[in-house]
């Protein structure tokens, strides 16, 4: 291979990658497109969450409420 088409090459190659890390550095900085939270769906959440420990432990483990009759 010629030393200029090397040469070219090489430019082009060059030139790709600085365009590929400018479009990677633009994406960094724009803002997330994650929907805001609101409080339902906060609240939604941790009822979720307060569902699920109360489904991990089994209810052996749970202590009973006292019946006050």
């Amino acid at each position: 291979m010629h030393a200029d088409i090397h040469l070219e090459l090489h430019r082009l190659r060059a030139a790709d990658l600085r365009a590929a890390a400018d479009l990677r550095a633009t994406a960094a900085h724009s803002p997330p497109r994650l929907p805001p939270r609101t409080p339902l769906r906060a609240h939604v959440g941790w009822a979720l969450v307060a569902l699920g420990l109360r489904l991990a432990v089994p209810a052996t483990a749970r202590p009973r409420p006292a019946l006050t009759a």
